[in-house]
């Protein structure tokens, strides 16, 4: 069954032993189109998920809707496999989490909307061409390992009614957290979002926002950020 609205997932804060905020987006944002699309960026203290419309996702990855009838949005999530699958919150975890390892996605179908189900001020909105949203999709596609049959590696249930975790194929480290693969899955989709650095979901958030503010009609009226 969908989940109406998920507890919050804490993943450890390996992000704040290391890198300080890097400077924003630089490249210009596409103009608004009457095609454009929605997707959503969505913050959990200090992890960060992509979510997508369930009737927009087209095939190979539509096929994870099947199991969830009733589902109006998917998000996927990023994580250290060992960490999010046992659950074990240990220092030690954490520390194991900081050296490369295998890695987990953790998808989430939701009955309500992203902002309902996480609060509206955790969760950015972003207009994105069709193009872009398919390219979203094949990254994140691209991402599952996958069984001889072709189908996503299953791992367990996730930590509340409508989440799975699936085995990912990048490696987590603390150099790539969960907030890297974020801001890569956006980079994909041609949103001028930088990956070098990214280890903080606040500057996932922060360079989100930015594009949300400036996604305006004329190319020639944005400005460059800082």
């Amino acid at each position: 069954m969908p989940i109406d609205c998920p507890r919050l997932i804490f993943l450890p804060p390996i992000c704040l032993a290391l890198t300080a905020l890097i400077a924003g987006c630089t490249g210009p944002i596409p103009p608004a189109a009457r095609d454009d699309v929605v997707i959503y960026v969505i913050k959990r203290e200090w992890h960060t998920d992509i979510g997508l419309s369930a009737d927009l996702i087209a095939a190979p990855l539509q096929s994870l809707t099947a199991a969830f009838p009733g589902v109006r949005f998917l998000t996927y999530g990023f994580g250290e496999r060992q960490f999010l699958v046992d659950q074990d919150r240990s220092a030690g975890a954490m520390l194991r989490a900081l050296l490369p390892s295998k890695s987990a996605v953790l998808m989430t179908a939701l009955r309500t909307t992203p902002g309902q189900a996480f609060g509206p001020a955790n969760v950015v909105a972003l207009r994105i061409s069709r193009t872009g949203l398919k390219a979203i999709e094949d990254r994140i596609w691209r991402e599952f390992e996958r069984s001889p049959d072709g189908s996503p590696v299953f791992l367990a249930g996730g930590p509340y009614p409508g989440s799975v975790y699936y085995a990912a194929s990048d490696t987590y480290s603390g150099l790539f957290t969960c907030n890297t693969w974020t801001a890569d899955i956006l980079q994909a989709g041609g949103l001028p979002v930088h990956t070098l650095g990214v280890l903080l979901s606040g500057q996932v958030m922060g360079q989100a926002q930015w594009i949300d503010r400036h996604q305006i009609s004329s190319p020639d009226d944005y400005p460059s950020q800082r």
